[in-house]
């Protein structure tokens, strides 16, 4: 045996120890359940999630996994389930705290029809579509083991159909740092209010055996009492108590968490309050994850909202991953292959869902063929919200325990699919482009070449480094805005762009026929102004090569996101590279020159006569 061999051998031996239920010795008192519980717990989902790493699967699937062996199935190492249960309550108010503390009401309903529309609409036609299907499997003899005997369980999976994966693809999205692009602002804001879309869902679900309209008013005007009182609150109590601490930031997550629970408290003893003090009962007690939510959502504007989300969020995971462990607890034993098939179907409905339901919404309510596509395929996963919901809707006898374990089951696969489909979601447009451009939706239409037609300026890609050069344009030289060209394929920012004097066409930067025809080949100067980790199917360096080849005497500035990647970029054929944080440090060095001198309080003040304060500056993305 090598020695690389016994150290595997020996590390699995220990491992094997350690979870073996402790003996308490003379020199120490005995563990308690909650600690060694907690402990077996964190132990298993810290091993199976580096594992997962490794191997490039979501760590929630870990966590599941580790609830799986932790739990009554597996190895039975914990001692007592409820323990898990009631932290990872915990986890689930966290959770919803969180939410509410990154949903910005305003940002909502000023980011458009698209996400708007969608947001609205997009749940209840996914809950329908779920439910209709799921009622032509049981007409066609599928599933029926699972699904019988319980007559919300299409009802349910219509549901869970209808969300998607906020933890995974939020993160997703964050380390490819494309949170900022269309695809990504798009899925945030939908996944938003699919997040307010399942609360109302928890909030009703009590009440599916007996629907009464009366108690379900009553619980609609508990929240928004809640809500109003809870702003008032917020206001003259939580936003002076966080101006005193704000300078002893370890107060800050302690504070966070008071108001939290606070604002829990107040909307689980509703019903208490106004009968102690009003004299009557309306039974309109809020719940904790609503409550919790609401919590998070008035103090989401204060001053300090950036370090309280910081501060939760490292205890949010910790308890979140209990939650997780605990819902793999749960699973029963699986006997037979229903359970397993019946979650392959779930995950296949779930990828329908969005092709049938997200994608024509997303197209019928203007956003590009692209972007719909992509969205919708990079949303293509069941949510956690779904096993909450599936969790309460177990304990409240709807479904079965079978329906649950599908669920689960079905999470995971669609959890260890996701990386794929967000990496190759654009490999996966261009592929069904033409079929979709087949049956009706037709990518919007390039702009034919304009004979004549020279331009002093054409800036590749709009974003950010774009706007803010547009904008300096229009400051300093507005005539020549008229000679400028901007060539992208988010048509929902052209007429913004064009509103600027300038010219702007559709086109695809990766297809060299879309560049030559939207009259790249006349440009005297060309600025490449996305970088490589935002461009799909391109690089700085293929796009510099190809416009040389179409234009030998334009002047192409190109960027790059690395040191090494610039020789590439000027072999290529480009006259300067830039590179993003380099002329950052270079204009925070002249800052900090200005300082060193004195000069900074004039200097800013003349640049504020000449320019006008930051705040106030208006471009294309704000």
């Amino acid at each position: 045996m090598t020695n690389k061999q016994c150290l595997k051998s020996a590390i699995v031996a220990l491992l094997g120890t350690l979870l073996l239920p402790g003996t308490a010795f003379a020199a120490g008192g005995e563990m308690p359940s909650l600690v060694h519980d907690i402990g077996i717990s964190l132990l298993l989902a810290g091993v199976l999630a580096v594992i997962c790493v490794r191997l490039k699967i979501p760590s929630i699937a870990a966590f599941l996994v580790a609830g799986i062996i932790a739990g009554p199935i597996g190895l039975g190492l914990v001692t007592d389930s409820g323990n898990i249960d009631t932290i990872s309550q915990l986890g689930f108010i966290f959770l919803l705290f969180m939410i509410g503390l990154e949903i910005d009401v305003k940002k909502i309903f000023n980011s458009g029809k698209t996400i708007i529309v969608t947001g609205l609409l997009q749940f209840p036609l996914s809950l329908l579509f779920g439910f209709g299907v799921v009622k032509l499997l049981l007409l066609l003899g599928i599933g029926t083991a699972v699904l019988s005997g319980y007559p919300y369980s299409a009802l349910y999976i219509g549901i869970i159909m209808a969300m998607s994966s906020t933890l995974l693809v939020v993160k997703l999205f964050q380390v490819n740092f494309e949170l900022d692009t269309e695809p990504g602002r798009i899925a945030l804001g939908l996944l938003i209010f699919q997040d307010i879309w399942a609360i109302i869902v928890i909030l009703i679900q009590p009440n599916l055996s007996n629907p009464e309209i009366v108690p379900i008013l009553m619980s609609f005007l508990g929240i928004a009492l809640l809500i109003g009182s809870t702003v008032a609150l917020s206001r003259y109590l939580a936003a002076i108590g966080f101006k005193w601490i704000a300078k002893v930031p370890e107060l800050i997550l302690l504070a966070a968490i008071a108001w939290c629970f606070l604002v829990v408290f107040l909307g689980m003893n509703l019903d208490t309050i106004t009968e102690t003090f009003m004299g009557f009962n309306l039974h309109m007690a809020v719940g904790s994850g609503m409550a919790a939510m609401i919590a998070g959502a008035t103090i989401a504007n204060l001053p300090y909202s950036t370090e309280i989300i910081s501060k939760v969020e490292i205890v949010k995971d910790f308890f979140i991953t209990l939650f997780f462990v605990g819902l793999g607890m749960s699973i029963p034993a699986v006997e037979g292959l229903d359970i397993p098939i019946f979650a392959c179907v779930l995950a296949f409905l779930a990828l329908l869902t969005r092709q049938v339901v997200f994608f024509p919404l997303l197209y019928g309510t203007g956003c590009d063929q692209r972007n719909s596509q992509v969205s919708s395929i990079r949303l293509a996963q069941i949510s956690e919200f779904g096993l909450v919901i599936a969790f309460l809707g177990l304990q409240l006898g709807h479904i079965n325990p079978g329906l649950s374990s599908a669920i689960i089951f079905a999470f995971i696969l669609t959890a260890l699919i996701t990386p794929l489909l967000y990496s190759n979601a654009y490999g996966i447009h261009d592929k069904l482009k033409p079929f979709l451009t087949k049956i009706g939706f037709k990518p919007p239409k390039e702009s034919e070449k304009e004979e004549g037609k020279i331009y002093s300026l054409a800036l590749l890609g709009f974003h950010r480094v774009a706007s803010s050069l547009l904008h300096e344009i229009g400051r300093t030289d507005p005539e020549f805005l008229k000679n400028t060209l901007v060539v992208d394929f988010n048509v929902k920012i052209h007429k913004k762009i064009a509103s600027r004097g300038v010219t702007v066409k559709y086109g695809d930067l990766a297809n060299n026929e879309t560049l030559h025809h939207a009259g790249i080949d006349t440009a005297k100067i060309v600025v490449c102004t996305i970088p490589d980790d935002l461009l799909r199917g391109v690089t700085n360096a293929k796009l510099v090569k190809a416009v040389r080849e179409m234009n030998p005497g334009a002047t192409i500035i190109a960027n790059a996101v690395e040191f090494k990647d610039t020789k590439k970029i000027y072999d290529a054929g480009a006259d300067f590279v830039y590179l993003g944080r380099v002329e950052t440090a270079r204009g925070i060095m002249d800052v900090i020159n200005k300082t060193l001198t004195g000069e900074l309080k004039t200097f800013r003040q003349v640049l504020e006569e000449k320019e006008g304060e930051i705040h106030t500056r208006k471009e294309v993305f704000e």
